[in-house]
């Protein structure tokens, strides 16, 4: 079994230390690295090729939200999910705009921050839930646009249907199961839902769905 392959990246020892033991007791992770701000974060990164990088907001010397675009240029590839004390709505907004793909908050309990490591891991989207609520209503605080209003009805019809997938936390794989189709065709969907929607990544697109009510079963 190929173990996900972790960085773990806090300012706060204890922090930092306690989680990449807890994340080592796992049969299907490793912890490959640890680092203390976000300097350390993308020299590490670059060296050690992780899978998901669990990742502070506020630390010295670079913080969360400037080192997310600097380890996505590494590669796309890295899976960010971000673990802070902060819940703002616009602290979230902008990490998952500039890469992150999940934001749980430090209180998290065990098991709820594993299945958000596996998730992420696996390129689903995992917000916790109050954040999740907090950015949705932040959202609909914002004015908006006739661009906005009238996007959905620029998605086909497997588009929409994927959309309401992505938003339930499906993977490319198991979407492909659910509507009988490949998964190098789902991939192009999402692909297509990201940029007609203008948004960055599947996260983005999950907040957009429960939103916009796109959560109903698909037919």
């Amino acid at each position: 079994m190929n173990k996900i392959r972790i960085l773990v990246v806090d300012d706060q020892n204890v922090v930092r230390e306690g989680m990449a033991a807890i994340l080592s007791l796992q049969a299907d992770m490793e912890v490959v690295g640890e680092a203390e701000n976000g300097i350390e974060a993308v020299q590490l990164a670059r060296k050690t090729k992780p899978d998901v990088i669990l990742l502070d907001m506020v630390m010295p010397l670079q913080d969360g939200l400037t080192t997310i675009p600097k380890l996505k240029d590494i590669s796309e590839k890295f899976r960010i999910l971000v673990l802070s004390s902060f819940a703002e709505s616009n602290r979230v907004y902008q990490a998952i705009k500039t890469g992150a793909l999940g934001y749980m908050l430090k209180d998290t309990p065990r098991a709820e921050l594993l299945k958000a490591v596996r998730e992420v891991a696996s390129g689903q989207a995992s917000i916790h839930p109050s954040i999740a609520m907090q950015v949705i209503k932040d959202f609909d605080s914002r004015p908006v646009t006739t661009s906005t209003l009238s996007s959905n009805d620029h998605l086909t019809r497997r588009e929409l249907e994927t959309l309401k997938l992505i938003a339930r936390g499906l993977s490319n794989q198991e979407i492909a199961s659910t509507l009988v189709v490949n998964e190098r065709t789902i991939a192009k969907y999402v692909s297509s839902v990201l940029n007609k929607l203008h948004l960055a990544n599947r996260t983005q697109a999950a907040l957009y769905a429960i939103r916009e009510g796109l959560t109903t079963a698909v037919n």
